[in-house]
C-alpha cells in the first residue's frame, strides 16, 4: 500500500534583519556580512487530518528577548482557515523557545516529543547559563503539564506519526531534536527544523553556531539528505530562501505551498 500523500504549508510568523553570519556559521570567515533569519510554524494537511509542527512563541517571549514578531502563531495559520481547536497533532522538533513557545494554545493537540529532549530540558544541563539560554523555562512547564494530562506521546528515534509521516531523531543542535519526513506529491519532503538552519550549513557542512554536540549536528546533515528526495526538498528551520524556491500561497503574503516541490533550484555557490 502507498503511503498517503500530504500537502505542506510553511507559515512564517517572525523574522531577525539585524544578523550577521558570526550567528549562523562556525568560523566564518565573512562573519561580519549580514545574515536575515526567518521563523517558521509548519501546517500538514490530509482529508481530515492536520498537524503542525513546532508552534513558534508569543508577543510576551518576543518582549522579553528582545526579538519581536510580526504576528502570533495561532494567528497565522488562520491564513490557513485553521483555528488551535482544528489541529490534531503538534509534533514538536525540540524544545528551543523558538519552537515550542506557544503549546498551551493548542488545546486538544497530542503534542509528540523525543524523550532525549524532555529529558534534556529538565535535566542538570539546565543549570548552566549557556546551555539553558534557548530554553525558556514557562515553555517547559507547558510541555509537562501535557504530559500529566495524557497529551504527549514520546517517539521512538525512528517513528511513525501517521501513514506517510514519520520522525526521526538527529539531536547536534539539540540533545533530542527531531526531523519530520512527509511524503507529499512532489516526493520526500524533510522538514529539518534546526537540523539545518540554513540550506548552506548541510551543503557547506559549517555548523550553526548553537549546538550541543557538533559530530551530532554533521551526521544530522548526511541523514536529513538520505530523508529526502532532493536537497532542496529539504526544508531548514530559518532559511528566506525557502521562500523564493517555492510558490506563495492565496494572498497573505506569509504562507508558501511546499508540497508539489520547488519552483526554483538552489544557488551554485552553495551545489
Amino acid at each position: 500500500m502507498s503511503e498517503k500523500l500530504w500537502e505542506v504549508y510553511a507559515v512564517k510568523y517572525a523574522d531577525r534583519n539585524n544578523r550577521t553570519r558570526f550567528e549562523s556559521f562556525m568560523f566564518d570567515p565573512l562573519h561580519q556580512q549580514p545574515h536575515a533569519m526567518d521563523y517558521f510554524v509548519w501546517v500538514l494537511r490530509s482529508g481530515d487530518h492536520t498537524i503542525l509542527v513546532d508552534t513558534g512563541y508569543d508577543t510576551e517571549e518576543a518582549e522579553r528577548r528582545g526579538r519581536p514578531i510580526l504576528r502570533h502563531p495561532v494567528k497565522a495559520i488562520e491564513a490557513l482557515g485553521l483555528t488551535p481547536n482544528d489541529i490534531d497533532d503538534v509534533i514538536v522538533t525540540h524544545l528551543h523557545y523558538d519552537h515550542a513557545g506557544t503549546l498551551g494554545s493548542f488545546p486538544r493537540a497530542r503534542f509528540h516529543i523525543q524523550p532525549a529532549e524532555m529529558a534534556y530540558a529538565t535535566g542538570p544541563c539546565m543549570c548552566e547559563d549557556v546551555l539553558r539560554k534557548p530554553f525558556t523555562g514557562t515553555h517547559i512547564c507547558d510541555a509537562v503539564k501535557a504530559v500529566f494530562s495524557g497529551r504527549v506521546t514520546f517517539n521512538s528515534e525512528d517513528d511513525v506519526i501517521a501513514d506517510g509521516i514519520t520522525v526521526h531523531c538527529v539531536g547536534g543542535h539539540s540533545k533530542g531534536l527531531q526531523v519530520v519526513r512527509v511524503k507529499t506529491a512532489g516526493g520526500w519532503m524533510c522538514l529539518a527544523s534546526d537540523a539545518t538552519h540554513y540550506y548552506e550549513n548541510f551543503l557547506t557542512r559549517t555548523p550553526f553556531p548553537i549546538v550541543v554536540d557538533v559530530e551530532e549536528m554533521l551526521r544530522g546533515y548526511d541523514r536529513i539528505q538520505m530523508l529526502a528526495s532532493c536537497a532542496e526538498m529539504i526544508i531548514p528551520g530559518h532559511d528566506p530562501l525557502v521562500t523564493t524556491l517555492y510558490p506563495a500561497h492565496g494572498t497573505s503574503g506569509f504562507v508558501w505551498r511546499l508540497d508539489a516541490g520547488p519552483s526554483g533550484n538552489l544557488p551554485d555557490s552553495f551545489t
